[in-house]
């Protein structure tokens, strides 16, 4: 649990960080579909910190321009924390500047067959039919899709594997790994990683357009 608490500094200087860069939207995976299976403790502990992190610090993200909201399923969190989420998601929803995502109860898997039963409820539905079904229609039934695919994905701590995250949003992200643990994660380590980003040629599947 020290760990995670130390994390709140990390979060504090990647949010400030982000929005002095003027990106539009930074997600941060807070808590996996797969974390309820940590011993209960330690869960309910997570929850609580989760809970107080975001009532302590959502005045400063609104004066800041923070819109704050949850990706993921709300349904099996505790009532205190979904009521603190609806608090905070209520405070800063006017605001235009950095979109703070915090996935909680996050699982890409999970949320790529919610999007699918959707779907499926439609066509059989007949609102849609099974012919003109494609990228677009899937996407509208993701969590949020109004949000952009991610042009970055930083994963800290050197582990080479996305963790079930973002899997649909993903597939031309760039990666940028780095050794540095999430509780040691600075402002600093942000600028390398997004100077690294700076240096990438994105094709897209494509290729580099010819010099003429």
């Amino acid at each position: 649990m020290e760990g995670h608490r130390a994390s709140r500094e990390s979060i504090r200087e990647t949010v400030r960080g982000c929005a002095e860069l003027g990106v539009g939207f930074l997600t941060l995976y807070t808590f996996s579909a797969e974390n309820w299976s940590r011993p209960e403790a330690e869960v309910r502990a997570l929850m609580v910190l989760i809970e107080y992190a975001l009532r302590e610090d959502s005045t400063d993200m609104h004066a800041m321009n923070i819109r704050v909201r949850l990706l993921g399923d709300r349904g099996p969190l505790p009532q205190p924390l979904k009521d603190e989420i609806d608090r905070v998601e209520g405070l800063t929803g006017e605001n235009t500047g950095l979109t703070l995502q915090l996935a909680i109860n996050y699982g890409g898997r999970q949320e790529i067959l919610q999007a699918a039963f959707a779907l499926a409820r439609e066509a059989a539905a007949g609102r849609v039919s099974v012919e003109e079904l494609d990228e677009s229609h899937f996407t509208r039934h993701l969590y949020r899709p109004d949000a952009p695919d991610p042009d970055l994905l930083i994963r800290t701590g050197g582990d080479f594997r996305v963790s079930n995250y973002l899997l649909w949003e993903i597939a031309y992200t760039e990666i940028c790994v780095t050794p540095v643990m999430w509780p040691d994660f600075r402002l600093a380590h942000l600028y390398e990683a997004v100077v690294d980003y700076q240096g990438r040629e994105r094709r897209f599947g494509g290729v580099k357009n010819a010099v003429q």
